[in-house]
Formats: structure tokens, C-alpha cells, sequence
């Protein structure tokens, strides 16, 4: 009998993130999967369920461990039930070891859905530190993918927001990678279905109260209407191909952000004391400057999901010689200013400041 494609699809994900060479007796593993524990994100919902099916099919063979985790939020009535459920499931399918974890979501200054992300990317790195695992796989379809750039979009991002997820990113030392980017949510769960596998849809998907949950159930569905099937598709593959430019000039970014840090005693300012001499960014061009401006802010404390292109095209023209005197204050209660051609910020009402807008 030939393998279900939905299957197959989930599958090859898998195999071709975690190896060099995606199949045969020969494959290459990557350096930080060779041999070393895996951990699989799972929340007992289709997506991540396909996805720790699929890990423990390919490392069967291997040296490698699979490890299933489940993060519980604390956000929904009989979490700690569901989350007992889902270790069970995941035992009964094979993992060689499961393990849960219960966090607190700080959601008062940027919001539930960034305050449980957040939450749970230090607890998934957390934990693989503790079992001695350097990749953690998540569960992101191509469907979260274009709601990703949607909202993103949405929000005034720029390229970044049209790049969407990456495939893989670092945090605390721990490779974070995405299989599943090049499957949809429609697969995984018919690749459940055929391994019979019952998921969990979680309601906080279909809650209006979420933006996210809007743009799935509402706005998608009128894009697929209106301008034709495939919409999906195509927001993932444009955010495919934008994706290498922007990570080339982000990590330029980077590096210029690190070279025009100002230190104290040899160690780079940082937090909300965090100061940017001007003199090696103004003239690198608003790419840049905008760049730099957006490091900045995230490093004195700005949540990332607020920081809107108004805030970060404002604190950019602080990195220009003679911006002084303004005062503009940002998400997360945090004002930038110039300082004797240095970009700086200090704490909103710590002094005279002044909106963006």
C-alpha cells in the first residue's frame, strides 16, 4: 500500500529539516540533531501531533531521542487535564520520552498572544537545555505562515512582516526550526486521520477575541473567495522568496547595531540603558537606520508586537546628526531620545517627552 501523500508530506518535512542529505543509507545529520535528543513542541493539536508522529518515524533508526513537551499556558479552564491527556498520547505513540511544563503568561504589557509565545519559547529552551537537546521542532503550517504575513501586513512591518516565519532561529542557545512551513493545516490533519491520531482543536483558534483568529476565519476566507484559491499559497511563497534578502540585510543590521553600541568599561550598554552612537549608522541609509533603530528599541524593552513602523521610522531619525531636542515615546513605556549624538532611551515620564505621532 503507498503511503498517504499527507503522510509523506509531514514526513519529508521532518527529514529534510533535521538532515543535509534528505534520503537514502547515506544521509548527513545536521551538527546540532546528530545524536542529541530532539524535542517536538506539542499541544495535542493536528499540526504539532503530525509533526512528533513523523520525528519518531525518521529518528527511528537513529541514535536520536524524541522527546515530546507540552506547554501549559494556564489560559484555559482544565488546561492541567489536557495537558495530562496529551502526555499520554504522546507516550502511547512512541516518543522515547515526554515532559510538561506550566508557565505564566505576562500579558499586560504586550498582549496574550505574545505573552504565551514568549512564555513558551524560554520554557521549550529551558527544557532542552535540561535533556541535553540543541533543536526543538514547532509545529507552524503554511497556513500559519500566511496568516503570519497578513498580519504583519496588517501592522505596517515592512519586508519583515512579508518574510514571515523563519525556518529555524536561535534562543538561549537552542535551534528552533519549523518543518511544516512547506505543509498545510489541511494535510497534517488528514495525515492524523490516516494514522489515527484524535487532535485537539483549541478554541482560543476560533476565539474572535484574537486577532489571529480573525484573520483565519475571516479575512482568508475572503481573500480565497474573492481573488481565487490559492491565496495561502501564495502569501507563503512570496514571504519564501523575500526571506534570504531579508535575513541578509537583518544580519547586517546586527552587526552594525553591535559595532555602534556604546560601552561602559568594556561591556556593550544594554536593557533600557542601551546607547547607539549615531556616527557609524547615519550614513549606512534608512535601510539600515530603520534597522538599527528596530534593535534598539526591542533591546530597551519595546514589545516586538507593538512596535508599529510609525515608532520605528521616528526613532530612525534620531540616528540622523542634528535630530536632537525630540522626544518620541514608544509601546512598552519606554522613550528615545538623542543625546549628544548618541540615540538613548530612559523610561516614559522619567522626563519631557513627546509622541511619535
Amino acid at each position: 500500500m503507498s503511503l498517504p501523500a499527507p503522510v509523506a508530506a509531514v514526513r519529508r518535512g521532518v527529514r529534510e529539516t533535521l538532515t543535509l542529505v534528505p534520503a537514502g543509507a547515506g544521509r548527513v545529520w545536521l551538527p546540532d540533531s546528530a545524536g542529541a535528543p530532539v524535542l517536538v513542541a506539542c499541544s495535542g493539536g493536528a499540526d504539532s501531533l503530525a509533526l512528533l508522529s513523523a520525528t519518531i518515524f525518521e529518528l527511528r533508526r537513529s541514535d536520536n531521542q524524541v522527546i515530546g513537551v507540552v506547554v501549559d499556558h494556564g489560559l484555559q479552564d482544565g488546561s492541567a487535564e489536557h495537558t495530562s491527556r496529551v502526555v499520554a498520547q504522546m507516550a502511547a505513540m512512541g516518543a522515547d520520552e515526554t515532559a510538561s511544563i506550566r508557565v505564566s503568561v505576562d500579558s499586560t504589557a504586550i498582549g496574550v498572544e505574545a505573552g504565551a509565545r514568549e512564555a513558551r519559547y524560554a520554557a521549550l529552551a529551558q527544557l532542552a537545555i535540561h535533556f541535553g537537546a540543541r533543536t526543538v521542532l514547532l509545529g507552524h503550517t503554511r497556513d500559519d505562515q500566511a496568516e503570519t504575513v497578513l498580519l504583519g501586513l496588517a501592522r505596517g512591518s515592512g519586508g519583515r512582516s512579508i518574510a514571515g516565519m523563519r525556518h529555524s532561529f536561535t534562543r538561549g542557545g537552542v535551534a528552533f526550526r519549523r518543518p511544516l512551513l512547506d505543509v498545510t493545516r489541511e494535510q497534517t490533519e488528514a495525515a492524523c486521520r490516516h494514522e489515527g491520531l484524535d487532535f485537539w482543536v483549541d478554541p482560543h483558534n476560533a476565539d474572535p477575541r484574537f486577532l489571529r483568529a480573525r484573520v483565519r476565519h475571516d479575512v482568508l476566507p475572503v481573500l480565497e473567495r474573492e481573488l481565487g484559491p490559492g491565496v495561502a499559497a501564495t502569501l507563503a511563497r512570496t514571504a519564501e522568496q523575500l526571506r534570504p534578502d531579508m535575513e541578509f540585510l537583518d544580519d547586517f543590521a546586527e552587526r552594525l547595531f553591535g559595532d555602534a553600541r556604546e560601552e561602559i568599561d568594556g561591556v556593550p550598554t544594554a536593557g533600557l540603558g542601551v546607547r547607539v552612537r549615531i556616527e557609524p549608522v547615519e550614513p549606512m541609509g534608512r535601510a539600515m537606520r530603520t534597522r538599527v533603530a528596530r534593535l534598539a528599541a526591542l533591546e530597551a524593552g519595546c514589545p516586538g508586537d507593538e512596535l508599529f513602523a510609525l515608532h520605528i521610522n521616528a526613532v530612525a531619525d534620531l540616528l540622523v546628526h542634528g535630530a536632537g531636542g525630540r522626544r518620541i515615546q514608544l509601546p512598552g513605556h519606554v522613550t528615545a531620545y538623542q543625546d549628544a549624538g548618541v540615540l538613548a532611551f530612559r523610561r516614559t515620564g522619567s522626563g519631557p517627552s513627546a509622541a511619535a505621532g
